[in-house]
């Protein structure tokens, strides 16, 4: 089988290789990849981000058919369209994994990054966590949901933001997009979108952001979240850059909460005298449970929120991940794995 593994520098890049995939084992299903999306976090994998592991299949917005499965495993059949996910297999009995917290396991397991993930055309997986897709959501956009969509739905709901209040999403790219979505249509909050790059920005108005703001033009757009709002009840940053994270914090009303989602190597700049005076909460979120992903799914099955994806070959890998740092990709980048 054809696969995107990272070179053996882990220098940034991925290399297509033809594998041998290892015969099942208990708990196991064999996926038919279809499609799986390019997410930021395949490129700090490839670049030894997180610790260098060369030779790694990436991948983790895997959508796939069953074609074998285990002669225990009960939650899939042969056939079923399920999703390959970063949060691939947590341990199942440990105090986060028991009380809906399970993508904080300690002993977890993450697809494309500690075990082989999505981006190959054949995919094995733990069954009991390969959550299914819902009919009528198309692979491609379900593939979106797989990480960028659940990962901003499960942001708008540690936020706590309530009906008709502000919420600020900083970065509107691929899952900045989704995060404006999900505020606006299934939380009904108000949603004002941050962004450099004016195209985006474009696109998160047309997906349902209330006010855009380009923090490239803005002096100071903290200081405008504040004129203009009289500051956001939550901010979800998704950017990978520390000015955003600080410009989070500065556009928040008193008892403000930020969610941090992004992944930049810096560290953030944080008022105490601010955080303490003004009750600011500072909220990391990591990706989503399987319950999350389910009710994720669902929102984009009943069309709710529409990924806006395109589909890409597996030899643009290294393309893509191009773009990506030049800052020009709309929506979600998808390779087909069958083409």
């Amino acid at each position: 089988m054809k696969a995107a593994v990272v070179n053996q520098s882990s220098d940034g890049q991925v290399e297509i290789k033809e594998l041998k995939l290892r015969e099942l084992e208990a708990g196991e299903a064999l996926v038919d990849v279809v499609c799986c999306g390019v997410c930021h976090t395949d490129l700090h994998v490839a670049k030894g981000d997180f610790g260098k592991v060369p030779g790694r299949v990436i991948g983790h917005e895997g959508i796939g058919v069953v074609s074998k499965i285990a002669d225990d495993v009960t939650s899939l059949k042969v056939g079923d369209r399920v999703s390959i996910a970063w949060f691939f297999e947590g341990c199942g009995v440990c105090e986060y994994c028991i009380t809906g917290k399970e993508t904080f396991c300690r002993s977890v397991k993450n697809a494309g990054f500690s075990v082989d993930g999505a981006m190959a055309e054949k995919c094995i997986v733990t069954a009991d966590y390969a959550v299914k897709v819902p009919d009528g959501l198309d692979s491609y956009q379900a593939s979106s949901v797989t990480c960028a969509g659940v990962t901003t739905y499960k942001a708008v709901k540690v936020a706590d933001v309530k009906a008709g209040q502000w919420i600020v999403i900083f970065g509107v790219g691929g899952l900045g997009n989704l995060a404006v979505q999900y505020a606006k249509k299934v939380f009904n909050a108000k949603v004002i979108a941050v962004d450099i790059n004016d195209d985006k920005l474009q696109l998160a108005k047309e997906v349902g952001a209330d006010k855009i703001y380009n923090s490239a033009k803005i002096e100071d757009v903290a200081a405008k979240i504040q004129e203009d709002v009289g500051g956001a009840y939550a901010a979800i940053v998704t950017a990978v850059s520390k000015v955003a994270f600080n410009q989070a914090v500065n556009s928040l009303r008193a008892t403000g909460k930020v969610v941090a989602v992004g992944l930049p190597p810096e560290t953030m700049d944080l008022s105490i005298v601010k955080t303490v005076l003004d009750g600011i909460e500072v909220i990391g979120s990591l990706v989503g449970t399987r319950q999350d992903l389910i009710e994720a799914f669902q929102f984009a099955a009943d069309g709710l929120v529409v990924p806006v994806v395109h589909k890409r070959k597996l030899s643009e890998v290294n393309e893509i991940f191009a773009e990506m740092e030049a800052g020009k990709i709309q929506g979600r980048m998808v390779v087909d794995m069958q083409g």
